[in-house]
């Protein structure tokens, strides 16, 4: 901060920090070098409360007025104006009011002054710590214009009553909260958008701010970031390669075609944070639909925001046009749940991520080096740790594993698109056994928690009646409500998931035609590319090596996405049988 000494303003970190007029002008006797604070503040529901336009009565400027002419009547020297446009008063983490606050602990300030008490802030306790404690530790005298306040002549009935107008202006900002959360949630119920800053890839539609149309420009950004997650890009290689690409970040590319941005700056327009390529690749409003609070606070004090659980979310579904497919998006989280770590030498595989050991179930570590050639890189079980692990030498080397996984697929899809009909009535059969029999046990299952769940509530009932009967003590209802309740806690998680479960076995059906529709497309596919790989298989299954003829034998079992194991060597002899 650099203290001007024409025009007698502190330069603060604020945009929006005004200027004292100059210095001819608000000539005053200048018995001391210490400045005189003029505050001003005003918050984004101040701007609003009057059908959307500002409040003169408020607005910034008519603040700068009063409290410049009120130094100038009263003679006090060197007005600095602080001002903090678009802030609430109720908390005290504001720039211009810091800026000001580090004046004051510095002892550069002698007096301070706001229009009314409400401009220094909505929170009686901190408003009364910081009149009652900070100022007159540093010696600043403290006057609230409008509201006869002066620090100066405590004996005074307008000092007497600052704290019931303390509290009266912090039940407005608590009362204005709640309007607007009453608001905010109606129009959230409706399915109208509440975020103010549309995602990357769309604009505001001019005809109606509420709808979002697609930016074809940035939309291309977006459907490239999706393709190279499904070939197995992390995203921090994705945002490197944007970088070296010189495409525009999204803040840059908002500021480019005219668009108002609440992201800062960056110095290289073509810097891609790796946070900035996550929250692209999780955000559902891709597929189309409108996700509403998805954060929430805890109160107007504490502005933190908290990620709401998803199924507290609410989400309306084919609100705009999509950018990315349903079953892209599924894709990719999927992909992303499944995050391996890179190699030092900084290569990784086509297959990284999908590799598992057949008996064991651990990933297959990915082994490399820059001494390495192509085929000495080779996947082994994460459990072996030469012969002194949980597991033997499940090894595959990259180069055989993307050979016999290319042959399999080249089955698959030859055998699917020709012999559509057979392997559709095959696979229902199978899947529809698996399914039945899957079904069957969870319903089960599901029937036995429910039971138990509906039990406890009424021994928790019991023991509440016994306890307050005086039949079993204070401690040893204490104890047994407790584990009733961490008891019903996980019969909660349990039935969530058998019923989810159930949803799934119930679909597979409709599974086998996505499958279908996705093997079409790659009819004329030539070799194997990561995206093909990945939306077409889930896991790889890498089992022990056989070497009972005398020759090493390695064989692979692949679930397919959304249909599991196929048998194709089986289906395609009984189609040409």
């Amino acid at each position: 901060m650099t203290n001007s000494q024409t025009l007698g303003t502190i330069e603060a970190t604020n945009p929006v920090l005004a200027v004292a007029p100059l210095k001819e002008e608000t000539e005053m006797l200048r018995a001391t070098d210490k400045i005189t604070a003029l505050y001003c503040r005003l918050s984004v529901e101040d701007m609003n409360k009057n059908g959307g336009k500002e409040d003169e009565s408020n607005s910034i400027q008519n603040q700068k007025m009063i409290l410049l002419q009120y130094a100038k009547e009263h003679r006090f020297p060197n007005p600095t104006f602080f001002v903090d446009d678009g802030y609430s008063g109720t908390n005290y983490d504001r720039p211009g009011f810091q800026a000001m606050l580090a004046e004051i602990e510095a002892g550069r300030v002698a007096v301070c002054i706001t229009k009314d008490l409400s401009r220094l802030g909505r929170n009686s306790s901190l408003t009364g710590l910081y009149i009652n404690f900070t100022f007159p530790k540093y010696n600043v005298r403290y006057i609230a214009i409008n509201d006869h306040f002066d620090t100066i002549d405590p004996n005074s009935t307008d000092s007497d009553i600052a704290g019931i107008k303390n509290w009266f202006n912090e039940f407005f900002a608590k009362d204005t909260s709640r309007k607007i959360r009453a608001v905010q949630k109606a129009k959230g119920e409706r399915g109208v958008p509440l975020t103010t800053n549309v995602p990357f890839g769309y604009r505001k539609d001019p005809e109606d701010k509420t709808k979002w149309i697609v930016d074809e420009a940035a939309a291309m950004v977006v459907r490239r970031i999706f393709m190279l997650c499904m070939e197995g890009r992390g995203p921090m290689q994705i945002a490197k390669l944007l970088q070296e690409e010189k495409i525009l970040n999204p803040t840059a590319y908002k500021r480019q075609i005219g668009i108002k941005t609440p992201s800062p700056e960056t110095a290289d327009p073509y810097h891609w944070n790796t946070n900035t390529v996550v929250h692209i690749l999780e955000r559902r409003e891709y597929t189309g639909c409108t996700v509403n609070f998805k954060t929430y606070t805890n109160s107007i004090w504490d502005k933190k925001q908290r990620e709401t659980p998803l199924e507290n979310q609410a989400v309306f579904y084919d609100t705009h046009p999509a950018i990315i497919e349903q079953e892209v998006f599924d894709k990719v989280q999927e992909i992303r749940q499944q995050r391996h770590r890179r190699t030092k030498t900084g290569k990784s595989s086509l297959f990284s991520g999908m590799v598992y050991c057949a008996d064991c179930g651990a990933k297959m570590r990915y082994c490399t080096t820059n001494y390495f050639e192509k085929r000495q890189d080779h996947f082994v079980c994460a459990n072996y740790r030469s012969n002194t692990g949980s597991c033997s030498a499940h090894f595959i080397r990259a180069v055989v594993l993307e050979d016999l996984v290319w042959m399999h697929m080249k089955a698959v899809i030859f055998y699917v698109t020709r012999y559509e009909a057979h392997f559709r009535e095959a696979m229902e059969q199978k899947l529809r056994l698996s399914s039945e029999e899957a079904i069957r046990g969870h319903r089960k299952r599901l029937a036995q928690a429910e039971k138990r769940s509906a039990e406890l509530d009424r021994l928790f009932i019991r023991i509440y009646e016994d306890n307050v009967a005086g039949r079993i003590t204070d401690e040893r209802f204490s104890m047994m409500s407790k584990t009733y309740e961490d008891e019903q806690t996980q019969l909660k998680v349990e039935i969530l998931s058998l019923q989810q479960e159930i949803e799934v076995q119930e679909r597979q059906i409709e599974n086998l035609e996505q499958f279908i529709q996705r093997v079409q497309k790659y009819e004329d596919l030539q070799e194997l590319t990561p995206y093909a790989l990945r939306e077409l298989v889930k896991a790889i299954y890498i089992e022990a090596p056989d070497k009972s003829s005398g020759k090493r034998r390695q064989n692979i079992r692949i679930s397919y996405d959304l249909v599991g194991f196929i048998p194709v060597e089986e289906l395609l002899k009984q189609e040409t049988a």
